[in-house]
């Protein structure tokens, strides 16, 4: 009777622990690092309407995370900083195309500490100037654009003044610190700055509109739980979020 009765116990359990872990749901996303603050306080917003949820945010630079996505990292979400890495991942397959839409924008601005410079064409006076590397991340690219139009970036190689950094917070936190005369960064990024400030904001005819597409992995577009937090990702109260860090909400 003693062991027919561990055995209903032992049912009941294995019953309950298979059950726990039908309805644990687990969310991956990887997000451009410029969003970090952002969407930390959106997955907070979120857990608070779904306890069950557990969302797992990976944050670099949009082509470091676009190639990991590649390599088969796992990944649910992707958010990135630059059309660019997006199409990529299209182009593999490994993209739910009909998920796909623009997230939010930013704008670029230059910070450095006060009287540095008033204009880009007082960027060659300077000694080092902190940028993303236009090869991997997106405010790079935007700033390379900005620079070439502005006739000035050929300069700025040639005298070496040019610092690349692995991801646009490593930008802000050099010029911050003060190691560097200045940093091209994104306007969201610049609200965390405390020491420097904002001294250029760089008109948007010298580059591509930044612009933030989201989309579905094809791995996650088989995931409910994904599809709903991608869906209050894009509703009212992540869109809030995402103003009060200076986002433009994309229409």
């Amino acid at each position: 009777m003693k062991n027919k009765l561990f055995f209903v116990i032992y049912l009941i359990l294995l019953f309950v622990a298979f059950s726990v872990s039908a309805d644990a749901k687990e969310i991956r996303i990887s997000a451009a690092t410029s969003l970090i603050d952002a969407v930390k306080e959106v997955i907070s917003g979120y857990q608070q309407v779904d306890g069950t949820v557990t969302i797992l945010p990976n944050f670099a630079s949009s082509g470091s995370l676009a190639k990991q996505i590649s390599a088969g990292a796992p990944a649910d979400i992707y958010i990135s900083a630059n059309p660019k890495w997006m199409a990529h991942l299209q182009q593999q397959g490994l993209i739910a195309d009909d998920s796909k839409q623009v997230l939010v924008q930013n704008s670029l601005v230059f910070v450095g500490m006060p009287g540095t410079a008033s204009a880009l064409a007082d960027l060659p006076k300077l000694k080092r100037i902190a940028l993303g590397s236009p090869k991997s991340t997106p405010v790079g690219r935007y700033s390379e654009q900005a620079l070439t139009k502005a006739g000035i970036y050929q300069q700025l190689q040639k005298e070496k003044t040019l610092v690349l950094t692995k991801d646009v917070r490593q930008a802000l936190l050099y010029v911050d610190r003060g190691e560097v005369d200045g940093a091209f960064v994104y306007l969201t990024d610049a609200l965390l700055l405390k020491q420097a400030e904002v001294l250029i904001s760089v008109t948007q005819e010298l580059y591509q509109q930044v612009n933030y597409p989201a989309a579905l992995t094809t791995e996650g577009s088989g995931k409910s739980s994904a599809a709903e937090f991608f869906e209050y990702l894009l509703g009212p109260k992540a869109q809030l979020v995402f103003k009060k860090y200076g986002f433009i909400v994309a229409d």
